[in-house]
């Protein structure tokens, strides 16, 4: 495995989760405040599956050398976004209330966390695959 391969990899790959990540957030269009509800959902999805990603890489049951860095780094890395969670939580504060943004901060990051278990225990299954 040579550097190129893993950048072009990482490129692929983050190519692939910004194009995921920007259609889900024109699907969310009219529900809510579209762009938190985005990144909400983003964030779930992409800690669930990296959890489960880590699982699978950690277990040994995904052994090909672009795993993490394709699906990992690039993918999941430009499918979710910790940046446009704290600005979406900074707008929710001037917009709605401070108390709504602390709410959307603790929830995400509660709910995230949980994805995540949750993936690494789906990633031990037999047959469940990242």
């Amino acid at each position: 495995m040579t550097g190129t391969s893993v950048v072009l990899a990482v490129a692929a790959g983050g190519a692939i989760g910004a194009v995921a990540r920007w259609l889900i957030e024109r699907g969310t269009i009219g529900l809510l405040d579209a762009e938190p509800v985005a990144t909400l959902l983003v964030n779930i999805v992409g800690c669930l599956l990296i959890g489960v990603l880590v699982a699978r890489v950690l277990g040994g049951a995904l052994r090909w050398p672009l795993a993490r860095p394709f699906l990992g780094v690039g993918v999941l890395g430009g499918f979710t976004t910790f940046s446009a969670y704290s600005a979406d939580a900074v707008v929710l504060a001037r917009d709605a209330s401070p108390v709504v943004a602390g709410a959307y901060l603790v929830g995400t990051l509660a709910l995230c966390l949980a994805a995540v278990w949750i993936g690494g225990r789906l990633g031990r299954v037999r047959g469940v695959s990242a």
